[in-house]
């Protein structure tokens, strides 16, 4: 018997997938590595009605705080806050993606 790649997604807010890809196409533009896979989701968020893999928008947080690490000297302090905050709405959403389902019953 053969198991298939069972691959979990999430469905994100337009904006928050919006302007991922934004950060995302910054990024890519400094060579941060690892931001092709997730700046391709990002782009196509919209055909696929925005739900994308969690491993993609994992991925996807780590280059934004990567991106806001090399920029942070460089950048008004708004524009390294929206950044940080879009990776961070990312990152907030796969944790609630992976914690368990909360049951009415008590143990």
């Amino acid at each position: 018997m053969t198991s298939s790649p069972f691959q979990r997604t999430i469905a994100l807010p337009a904006p928050v997938c919006e302007q991922a890809a934004q950060y995302l196409e910054q990024a890519a533009q400094r060579t941060i590595d690892g931001t092709a896979v997730p700046l391709k989701a990002f782009r196509a968020a919209a055909d696929s009605d925005f739900i994308l893999p969690l491993s993609v928008v994992e991925q996807a947080a780590a280059c934004l705080l990567v991106l806001a690490t090399e920029t942070a000297q460089s950048v008004p302090s708004s524009a390294l806050r929206a950044t940080i905050s879009v990776a961070l709405r990312l990152r907030d959403a796969v944790d609630l993606a992976h914690q368990p389902a909360l049951s009415s019953r008590y143990w």
